[in-house]
């Protein structure tokens, strides 16, 4: 019996010494000593750049106050009476790939940073350009006077979301957050700065880019339908919110202990009514917009996905988009089988863009993550804001 089991180990130690090492399941985090490929020796030095590099990632790749938004097939579109009967969204099944969401409205003391910096890279009428309009706020016959002078500059502001920017401005700022991100990385890291952004890549210190949502990826962000999610992939409810119910307020003594019957978004209740009667422990209060923190997040920890403030994406504005759109990630970056001759006699142009989400001064109807808008891109009101996102760059099993 010992003289087989020797004969066994030694023919199974000459089977792995003649066809090599063997290998497990390999990951981005575990790649393992050698190449799975020639046998090669794999370097780890990230400093090296003369020898073939591999980088274990111990996490996916993401940007501080980014939400991890797991994709999957979702029906999108208006699932509130379409009392508007603008006919733009109707009920439609698509898939969204998996990203990242900023868990709140950039605020003003992101922008304020993003201004700051920007004095050392540009001109001071590049840097201009770039500031929020104060003036958004001034109405010929109201008395906004304060809003103008304190909101986006008074630190008793800084965490309410920034207003007064443009569609250009928002982009403006995601390009800049990649660039002052990825800096960081780089420092963070040690790695030479004169190395190619291909390198940096190879390396896995440079974050995709930061970027405005699509709308398809913030109404599916926005309705979280992973919380009415059962085991066997029955959806049977949908939401007309971010929120379980038909109602606006809180119906629960949950999420929020003592705070059942709370206002769940801030928004506009009726005419001349922006906060509900003083004193009232279950009306909002909030005459403007509020602390980004204010309210409870959704099922994917995202805050003010209605209400507060609107809120730009990506997409070009066309009112039947629903019926162009892919069914896999669906985007519209211009007027691609729906051109703006079509409509010449309406505003309705390839520098119209779709913003979402109801804000302060909206009524309820616009807190449906289905429901939407469109602005020219270089307009900039009081009640649109914006959130970054970011694609999710390989999988979770680092």
């Amino acid at each position: 019996m010992a003289a087989f089991l020797m004969l066994s180990m030694t023919f199974l130690a000459s089977c792995a010494k003649n066809n090599g090492p063997t290998y497990g399941r390999r990951t981005a985090g575990n790649p393992g000593k050698v190449s799975a490929a020639t046998g090669a020796e794999l370097n780890f030095d990230l400093d090296d750049t003369t020898q073939f590099t591999v980088v274990k990632l111990k996490e996916p790749a993401k940007g501080p106050k980014l939400k991890y938004i797991q994709g999957g097939r979702a029906v999108l579109g208006t699932q509130e009476q379409d009392v508007m009967a603008f006919r733009d969204n109707a009920e439609r099944t698509v898939t969204i790939a998996s990203f990242y969401m900023d868990e709140t409205e950039v605020t003003n003391l992101d922008y304020k940073e993003f201004l700051f910096d920007m004095k050392k890279r540009a001109s001071a009428d590049s840097v201009n350009r770039l500031e929020p309009r104060e003036d958004v706020w001034t109405e010929a016959l109201s008395y906004n006077d304060v809003y103008s002078t304190y909101y986006f500059r008074h630190p008793g502001f800084n965490f309410y979301p920034v207003a007064g920017v443009t569609w250009e401005q928002a982009n403006a700022y995601c390009k800049w957050r990649t660039a002052y991100v990825n800096e960081l990385y780089r420092e963070k890291e040690g790695l030479d700065s004169t190395m190619s952004k291909n390198l940096l890549i190879e390396r896995g210190v440079v974050l995709p880019s930061y970027r405005l949502p699509n709308e398809a990826e913030w109404e599916y962000a926005a309705k979280a339908m992973i919380g009415t999610q059962y085991l066997d992939e029955n959806q049977e409810n949908g939401r007309i919110y971010p929120w379980d119910g038909r109602g606006v307020r809180n119906p629960y003594d949950v999420k929020r202990k003592g705070r059942q019957g709370d206002l769940l978004a801030n928004f506009k209740r009726g005419r001349g009514d922006y906060a509900g009667i003083a004193g009232g422990i279950t009306n909002d209060g909030d005459i403007i917009p509020a602390n980004v923190y204010e309210y409870p997040p959704n099922d994917f920890g995202l805050y003010n996905m209605s209400g507060n403030m609107n809120e730009w994406v990506e997409d070009v504005y066309r009112p039947l988009s629903y019926q162009d759109f892919e069914d896999l990630n669906p985007l519209r970056r211009d007027g691609t089988n729906d051109s703006e001759e079509a409509y010449r006699t309406t505003l309705i142009d390839d520098n119209y863009r779709v913003y979402k989400g109801g804000s302060w001064r909206d009524v309820a109807y616009w807190l449906s993550p289905g429901t939407r808008r469109f602005m020219h891109q270089d307009s900039a009101t009081n009640h649109i804001g914006f959130r970054c996102a970011m694609i999710s760059v390989g999988a979770d099993d680092m």
